[in-house]
C-alpha cells in the first residue's frame, strides 16, 4: 500500500507528524486490508484547516459549511456505467479537517490521535464503496468501522 501523506495544516508539530503519519498508515492500511481491497492500492490523504475543507465542502458536494472527513474515490462505478477495469490502483483522496478531529476529540471526550485515525478510517471506506446513506449501509459501515478499530487497538 502507497500512501502520500500532504500536511496543508500547521497545528501539528514536526515532531508528532512522524509517529502520527505512521499511525494513519497502518489505519488505512488496515482498513484495506480488512474490506478486501487491493494489496497495492495507492492513496492520497490530506489534512487541511476548516477554511480549506470548506472550499472542498462547497465545491464538490454543494454543502456550505466545514466537515470533518471528504472522500474522493477515483474508482466509483454508477448503475449507468459498465463494469469498468482501472489500469492503476490509486483508490482515490481523502481529505482531513485537523480542526475540526481536535473538535471532535474533545466532544467524544478521546485522544486527537483516535479521531483522526478513525476520520482516515471512514474516508479510506468510502473509498472502498462503503457508505452511509440508509440504515442498513449505516450499520455495515459502522461495524467495519469498529472492526478495523479494534483491529488497530483503538476501540471506545
Amino acid at each position: 500500500m502507497i500512501l502520500d501523506i500532504s500536511w496543508e495544516e500547521d497545528s501539528v508539530s514536526l515532531e508528532s507528524r512522524e509517529e502520527l503519519a505512521g499511525m494513519l498508515n497502518r489505519a488505512i492500511q488496515e482498513g484495506i486490508r480488512l474490506s478486501g481491497g487491493a494489496d497495492e492500492a495507492e492513496v492520497s490523504l490530506i489534512l487541511v484547516d476548516d477554511r480549506r475543507i470548506h472550499e472542498l465542502n462547497r465545491e464538490y458536494r454543494g454543502v456550505d459549511r466545514p466537515t470533518d472527513v471528504l472522500s474522493f474515490a477515483l474508482q466509483e462505478e454508477t448503475e449507468d456505467e459498465p463494469e469498468l477495469e482501472f489500469e492503476d490502483d490509486m483508490l482515490g483522496d481523502i481529505v482531513i479537517s485537523v480542526p475540526r478531529a481536535r473538535e471532535q476529540a474533545l466532544e467524544y471526550g478521546h485522544s486527537f490521535e483516535r479521531e483522526i485515525v478513525y476520520l482516515a478510517v471512514h474516508g479510506t471506506l468510502h473509498l472502498l464503496g462503503y457508505d452511509h446513506e440508509d440504515d442498513e449501509d449505516k450499520q455495515k459501515m459502522r461495524a467495519k468501522e469498529e472492526e478495523i478499530m479494534t483491529v488497530l487497538g483503538l476501540k471506545r
